[in-house]
């Protein structure tokens, strides 16, 4: 038996799920044409009170679409050092909208409106013009941490002031919202656009939705285009999105509880230095010096446990709908007995 930690994009559609994808009502999508896509769509955007919505291809897609229609070249994004649009989109945000970028360096992933105001390049002609903060909830690299509320209030507060545009890349927003027992019409009222991952914890095989306001959902249509993202007859992907949206959201709390077990069970073994606090899907710790986290990765392979090494010395476990209750059980008697040589 293989247990896969190494990322909640790993599963495999649900039986329900392969139904509804079979039953899916289909057509051309770039002519507006399919109908599992425009439900989707319009489902999502109801879900977040917000006007419209897309359906992309990818996260890194609709984090990259938004980054283009909120900006213009030689504009400046601000984000945190570890957020997914810096560090896992392949320069995208230099090579698509011609951007700099200011890094904030937050607590596990997160900024506050405090280090976003002093980051804001004042009116000189040396500086690029602040337009865009892109926040992500959860944080990947934060090990699944979640924002508070009172403080993604400041920040929509802040950013209406200085007239800087709101992203969210919600990629894991979900899990959030189970931790922290939120409402997506909460987070359509403080963010100008959302991407939200069908294809992460909620376990559909593929896509992103990116919601907004209807003149930049047209304007996201466009640049989706120019990134060759028109699908055609997506309807069958966009089906199981659905299908994961009204089937796959509450049963999220089982994936926290495992990752909780699995993060008190490591915290006493002698190979691991320190767990990040985990607080929904994601377990990240730090590797006692004697070994590295490549070595730990390798000896857990060779017991059936599949996780990843983000770094020389930490390594990355995310919970997923593919993770049983006996796959847990075995997870925890691996860890307990695993032998390691020093390097």
């Amino acid at each position: 038996m293989i247990i896969d930690f190494r990322s909640d994009t790993v599963t495999r559609p649900t039986a329900g799920m392969l139904e509804a994808m079979m039953k899916a009502g289909v057509g051309d999508d770039v002519f507006g044409e399919d109908a599992a896509v425009n439900k989707l769509e319009a489902f999502t955007a109801d879900m977040f009170g917000m006007e419209a919505g897309i359906f992309c291809a990818s996260g890194t897609m609709t984090n990259q679409i938004a980054i283009k229609c909120h900006t213009q070249p030689a504009d400046e994004v601000i984000c945190e050092t570890q957020s997914h649009v810096y560090q896992y989109e392949g320069g995208g945000i230099a090579f698509n909208s011609g951007c700099q970028v200011k890094l904030i360096d937050g607590n596990r992933g997160r900024i506050t409106a405090e280090l976003i105001r002093a980051a804001i390049n004042p009116d000189d002609v040396h500086k690029p013009p602040s337009r865009l903060v892109c926040l992500e909830n959860t944080s990947n690299r934060g090990g699944g941490s979640c924002y508070d509320m009172h403080e993604l209030e400041r920040i929509t507060e802040l950013c209406y002031h200085c007239n800087l545009q709101l992203h969210l890349d919600g990629a894991r927003l979900f899990n959030a919202m189970v931790a922290r027992n939120e409402t997506p019409l909460v987070y359509g009222k403080l963010f100008d656009s959302i991407s939200v991952c069908l294809s992460k914890s909620l376990g559909a095989p593929v896509g992103s939705i990116l919601l907004g306001k209807k003149e930049f959902i047209h304007k996201a249509r466009r640049v989706r285009k120019l990134l060759g993202g028109g699908m055609r007859q997506a309807g069958y992907l966009a089906a199981a999105g659905l299908y994961a949206l009204q089937h796959h959201i509450t049963r999220l709390s089982e994936d926290h509880r495992n990752a909780q077990q699995i993060a008190t069970l490591l915290q006493g073994q002698h190979f691991v230095k320190s767990v990040m606090p985990v607080e929904t899907n994601i377990i990240i710790f730090e590797v006692n010096p004697l070994y590295t986290a490549r070595q730990v990765a390798e000896k857990l392979k060779e017991n059936g446990v599949l996780v990843y090494a983000i770094s020389p010395v930490r390594v990355r476990m995310v919970l997923h709908l593919d993770v049983t209750p006996a796959m847990v059980a075995r997870t925890c008697s691996v860890l307990t007995g695993l032998q390691l040589d020093t390097v």
